[in-house]
């Protein structure tokens, strides 16, 4: 059986530019740096924020680039609508500053809840990147979903999400 694409057409079905855009990716991008220090509340970051439809499944991959001292750190999670499922992981970095901290638990997958938090570490004074993905499976409710973050122990010295950083979203079905 061949696979399914989303989404179907039927021959003679009108070709229109709201069903075109449908079949492409969907990128966010950070036009701005955002600096939080002080906080360990998560909020929404103020640009990757997609606008999901109801009954749908995306997938979802991205790269955030961001500084993180090693005391406040970071966490992240994706708030969405109400019924949505799915997963998110990222490759992050293990806790502490050695070497061998890195081989310990890089990769968070735990949960199968998609809003889950995720803890990561700065490791270093410098700036950081990681790779994200996940797939989302829309319930009846459409909405956002929206990446928050904030520092994982509240401190004076910002962690900042930079600017390009970005989420891209792909309707499968």
């Amino acid at each position: 059986m061949a696979a399914e694409s989303y989404p179907t057409l039927a021959a003679g079905q009108r070709i229109t530019a709201a069903l075109l855009r449908s079949m492409l990716p969907q990128t966010v991008r950070k036009t701005a740096d955002e600096p939080r220090s002080a906080t360990t509340t998560y909020v929404d970051d103020t640009h990757l924020v997609f606008a999901a439809e109801a009954s749908a499944v995306y997938t979802m991959v991205g790269w955030i680039k961001y500084f993180a001292d090693p005391t406040p750190d970071i966490k992240m999670q994706f708030t969405v609508p109400s019924g949505c499922l799915g997963e998110w992981a990222w490759l992050m970095p293990g806790q502490g500053t050695a070497a061998s901290s890195l081989l310990g638990y890089p990769l968070r997958t735990e949960t199968n809840d998609a809003g889950a938090g995720r803890t990561g570490y700065g490791t270093s004074d410098s700036i950081h990147f990681t790779p994200v993905s996940g797939l989302f499976r829309m319930s009846t409710t459409a909405g956002n979903i929206a990446l928050q973050w904030a520092q994982n122990t509240s401190n004076a010295t910002a962690t900042t999400l930079y600017t390009d950083s970005w989420l891209q979203f792909q309707r499968i079905a």
